[in-house]
């Protein structure tokens, strides 16, 4: 075990975090109105009394940001998190599926699946990564590994006061942290860099944001109000969630 240089953490914040906001743009750039309307709840907005173009289009838009964002910014975390174990003790990005970060301390090998924060799955997602930490194992007992074999969920955020799950453990937040690189003051030492530059990218974030909801609302006037500039509801459920013609055909039974 090395004790990690925080300059050396700083330095791949700095170098790295441009990626980050460059994805951020490159998917606001790709969305489309009809294809984000379609996978959003038309009667949710209508039971919310919601009246205008541009208050339904920020509340799509906003959704689906929120939900790109926090999952670039997993991936990204996840390259970060790698990078802190390699310094510290020699860890690497995994080539088992579903296994993210493998390592050895103290004669045990660490099978590490990382996610952002600790609500991140449901049964069926979790079973998964049950299952990947099981066949993992089974790959290294079967090429001859002798050693002892932890399967580790780490999330970058959050807390779970019961960390033993039976087939593995789950450490969130400062655990995390300190689990894979040895400093109970990391979690807090991350926040700063991580703000480097965020003024300048944020900006231009914001331009490209305001001119996406312009062009948006003024796409669902054209499309979804009426020439008095109300809101035809029937027609956002239809295009939402109206059977294809060849799926009309069909009887229930067919």
């Amino acid at each position: 075990m090395k004790k990690l240089n925080l300059k050396d953490v700083v330095a791949y914040v700095e170098s790295n975090i441009g990626s980050f906001h460059e994805k951020r743009l490159q998917n606001l750039d790709k969305l489309e109105l009809q294809r984000i309307i379609s996978r959003k709840n038309p009667y949710l907005f209508k039971a919310k009394n919601v009246l205008t173009s541009e208050a339904i289009v920020k509340g799509i838009l906003d959704a689906q940001i929120s939900s790109s964002e926090e999952t670039i910014f997993g991936d990204w975390l996840e390259g970060l998190a790698i990078f802190i174990n390699s310094k510290v003790y020699g860890g690497r990005k995994s080539g088992m599926e579903g296994i993210d970060l493998e390592f050895e301390v103290g004669g045990t090998r660490y099978l590490v699946n990382i996610k952002s924060g600790p609500n991140w799955g449901n049964s069926t997602q979790i079973r998964k990564m049950i299952d990947d930490f099981k066949k993992a194992k089974k790959i290294l007992r079967t090429s001859g590994a002798k050693f002892p074999i932890e399967a580790i969920n780490g999330c970058c955020y959050g807390r779970d006061n019961n960390p033993e799950k039976g087939d593995y453990q789950k450490l969130c937040g400062q655990g995390f942290w300190q689990f894979i690189s040895g400093s109970d003051k990391l979690y807090l030492e991350l926040i700063e860099p991580l703000g480097h530059q965020a003024k300048q990218k944020n900006d231009a974030f914001a331009v490209s944001y305001a001119k996406i909801v312009n062009r948006f609302t003024r796409e669902f006037s054209d499309q979804f109000c009426e020439a008095d500039g109300s809101i035809n509801w029937k027609k956002i459920v239809i295009n939402n969630s109206a059977l294809n013609v060849s799926a009309a055909k069909r009887g229930p039974t067919e």
